[in-house]
């Protein structure tokens, strides 16, 4: 018999991961800018440094960007230690807030998702997955993020290829997911939660609850 799961996987693995770790309500920020920091320093690090990262600036009072933008390199270099490569993520914070300077959150908000998206990404140090965190949780566009954990858990499950390209990806929820904002908020947040509680890089498959849910007719 075939798996009646089958018919319809994503909105499955979606209400299964939502049962087991409930609504998460993520990004944990005071502003729409704060957002974007957050974006850019969690590059390569994990959230607790970057959280680290994020309380120096604001203790210094430079969580805007006018702040940051008339600040050194070196001075913000030295409060996002935590969050690694910091020269280089000073360099494109940097960039970010000189370009707001000219394009605000609130104007990318009135824009064409397309437009807004093309705009970041000419920011140096802005990749397609930076952008599209802005995007989603910053500037409230219906955008699905990709990342890491994003093409392992699908990957392993056997819904995508594990040399899957992150616009390909992206497209695959697209076109499979009801477009809306906070549930493609939360979705991304499960898969981020399933990856680092069971999917981790040696998998703990027998706590998993997608396997426990009798979902495991995805597995390979």
């Amino acid at each position: 018999m075939k798996c009646q799961q089958k018919k319809k996987p994503l909105r499955a693995i979606y209400l299964t991961l939502y049962e087991h770790f409930g609504w998460l309500d993520w990004w944990p920020a005071d502003s729409d800018f704060e957002v974007c920091v957050g974006a850019i320093l969690t590059q390569n690090t994990a959230w607790s440094n970057v959280e680290k990262a994020i309380n120096n600036l604001k203790t210094k009072n430079m969580m805007s960007p006018g702040s940051i933008n008339s600040a050194s390199r070196e001075d913000i270099a030295r409060l996002i230690k935590p969050s690694g490569y910091f020269n280089q993520k000073a360099e494109y914070l940097k960039q970010f807030c000189t370009f707001l300077v000219k394009n605000s959150l609130n104007k990318l908000k009135k824009m064409n998702m397309i437009k807004a998206r093309d705009q970041i990404l000419k920011v140096k140090g802005i990749g397609k997955e930076t952008a599209d965190n802005i995007l989603l949780y910053a500037l409230n566009f219906p955008i699905f993020v990709i990342d890491a954990y994003t093409k392992r858990v699908f990957s392993r499950i056997g819904l995508v290829k594990d040399d899957i390209i992150y616009d390909e990806l992206q497209s695959f929820f697209h076109k499979k997911l009801l477009t809306d904002i906070e549930f493609f908020k939360d979705y991304h947040a499960q898969i981020v939660m399933l990856a680092k509680t069971y999917c981790k890089k040696t998998p703990e498959c027998e706590k998993c609850p997608l396997r426990l849910k009798k979902l495991c007719c995805y597995c390979k």
